[in-house]
């Protein structure tokens, strides 16, 4: 029997109320992001299948389980604790950090990438924004005019 994870997942609208004031944002892209979270020993066998090449399971998480959003939530939460509501949001994977100016902004992005390093997190450039006016986050676009609804999600 899986014992369900109780760590909240943030409110979409308590994170966009946190970034008023900011006018530069960059949104890190993680690579493997699940896969770096190891099963506990007791669940590795619920991943078990079976192939014509033997059973195997998943050693690591793996997208879909049941408990994977509110783990890797909480995971994030405890490794970025000292930058959260500070020039961080978080959203399972997705990362927005906000900043008054670049200058700061510099410094924000020097800060969450040690804690990446250090926790061995990967940032997908291909796919991450760096120090831009404006971005889409959660299905909006945020810039120092506001939060708005990305007009490509409302069609």
């Amino acid at each position: 029997m899986t014992i369900k994870n109780k760590c909240p997942i943030p409110r979409i609208d308590d994170l966009l109320d946190q970034l008023p004031g900011a006018t530069v944002f960059s949104n890190p892209d993680l690579r493997s992001r699940y896969w770096r979270i190891r099963m506990a020993d007791n669940s590795i066998h619920k991943t078990a299948f079976r192939t014509r090449y033997g059973l195997y399971d998943y050693l690591v998480m793996l997208f879909g389980l049941t408990n994977v959003p509110a783990t890797f939530q909480a995971e994030m939460n405890h490794i970025l604790c000292p930058l959260l509501e500070k020039c961080i949001v978080v959203y399972l994977d997705n990362i927005h950090i906000y900043s008054r100016d670049m200058k700061q902004h510099v410094e924000h992005l020097r800060c969450v990438f040690e804690i990446l390093r250090r926790e061995r997190f990967y940032v997908k450039l291909s796919k991450s924004e760096f120090a831009r006016e404006k971005v889409q986050f959660l299905g909006h676009m945020v810039s120092a005019r506001g939060v708005h609804v990305d007009p490509n999600k409302s069609k």
